[in-house]
């Protein structure tokens, strides 16, 4: 009654606003949802390919890959199968399929047996032995087998920062790392308070800085460039900024940064490294001419970050 009394009032039944348009039908919403995970899948996978570990600038970053996609290569061994001979038992024992045996009563296969558990058994094999040989062969320690002189870094994870300390050029360097290119890179790490990654996608190699303790790391970039660091270990509130830039350029262009940053000037003491040491956000990169000899050893020994000890004076 009330519909045909609003029909007598002339009220349409539903208004033209509520009615449903083809683009706002459930099917193309759904179509719309499917594309849209396409894309940013298909996006996610080209940045990993150009800017993460996929993309690697050096040896160490270069190794890993491989290692990546063999273990990759060995896991799709059994996968792809699976999913296969998934949909094919799905498709053989429907039940419009006359031919299918249906057997309550069967209960053992030796044969399924054992390549239900072989073909595991073999992967985890495979598996194991390419984490043993590369384990060995990427010990973070072990040094780089290569002619040039490598050069030394001693890397100290603050809240939330980083300092890098060049030990023979006597110079410092917050929130930004410049080295040659083509040139070992023999870093010593270490941290203020708690435990932190140091993390290079491009180049290598994640390790962890530990207060109280050297962590040793060897990497080296294989050519000119901008790669970005970052801290794969929360830390606390200003962790998801604790990013710095590896500048790799040419031998020349280094030295001509170390002169650059040694007339600039700037003290790196005992004094300065405690203002350093308090919590702050990562701020811009800054330089500095002079390092306290002897300040890493002071601050991964047992003296505490809040009062630094340098050695030597």
């Amino acid at each position: 009654m009330i519909g045909r009394f609003a029909h007598d009032l002339g009220v349409p039944d539903r208004c033209n606003q509520c009615q449903p348009t083809p683009c706002c039908s459930p099917r193309d919403a759904h179509s719309m949802l499917v594309r849209m995970i396409s894309i940013a899948s298909s996006a996610m996978l080209v940045a990993s390919c150009h800017e993460g570990v996929l993309d690697p600038h050096g040896p160490v970053g270069k190794a890993e890959r491989v290692i990546l996609y063999d273990s990759t290569v060995i896991m799709l061994a059994v996968v792809i199968p699976v999913i296969v001979l998934t949909l094919v038992f799905a498709w053989w024992f429907r039940a419009k399929n006359k031919r299918a045996q249906y057997r309550p009563d069967w209960e053992y296969s030796g044969r399924i047996e054992m390549i239900v558990w072989s073909i595991p058994a073999l992967v985890i094999l495979f598996l194991g032995g390419i984490a043993w040989t590369g384990s060995h062969d990427l010990d973070p320690s072990q040094e780089l087998k290569d002619s040039a002189a490598p050069l030394d870094i001693e890397v100290i994870s603050l809240d939330w920062r980083w300092l890098f300390i060049y030990p023979n050029e006597g110079i410092a360097s917050l929130n930004r790392l410049v080295v040659p290119s083509g040139v070992p890179l023999r870093f010593r790490l270490t941290s203020t308070t708690v435990m932190n990654s140091f993390f290079l996608p491009q180049l290598g190699s994640q390790i962890y800085t530990m207060p109280g303790m050297i962590s040793r790391l060897n990497l080296k970039a294989d050519q000119t460039g901008t790669f970005q660091g970052l801290s794969a270990q929360f830390s606390g509130d200003g962790f998801s900024d604790m990013r710095f830039d590896l500048v790799s350029v040419r031998a020349d262009e280094f030295k001509e940064w170390v002169t650059s940053t040694k007339i600039h000037g700037g003290l790196l003491d005992a004094t300065t490294f405690t203002d350093l040491a308090k919590p702050a956000k990562a701020e811009n990169p800054q330089t500095y001419a002079e390092v306290t000899e002897g300040l890493f050893d002071s601050i991964s020994s047992s003296h505490t970050a809040a009062n630094p000890l340098p050695q030597g004076n």
